[in-house]
């Protein structure tokens, strides 16, 4: 397999985010593209990037903590580093959404 074609594991990464709804506008995060530079190595580990909505998005701590527990759910992911940007805390998130709960 070549670096350009994903994997399984992130394909089934992908469409488990397609199954995380952002509430306020029935759309899933995909969609929304809250998501960005998804990657997964041979490890299991993935990483992204979320962005939320709004600088002051009144939901993103939620919907960080949805898309975090939606790919911990999927089977074959081993552990995952997310950075929050474009959010008015993105620093203090991205170090509260790492930490193991």
């Amino acid at each position: 397999m070549n670096e350009k074609t994903p994997s399984p594991l992130w394909n089934a990464v992908i469409a488990r985010l397609r199954e995380v709804i952002d509430p306020e506008t029935n759309v899933d995060v995909m969609r929304m593209r809250l998501i960005e530079n998804l990657t997964v190595d041979r490890e299991g580990k993935v990483c992204y990037t979320f962005r939320p909505s709004s600088p002051l998005c009144p939901i993103a701590v939620f919907l960080a903590t949805q898309i975090k527990q939606a790919v911990a759910e999927v089977p074959g992911v081993t552990d995952q580093d997310i950075k929050i940007e474009g959010y008015i805390a993105a620093e203090e998130m991205t170090i509260l959404i790492n930490q193991e709960v």
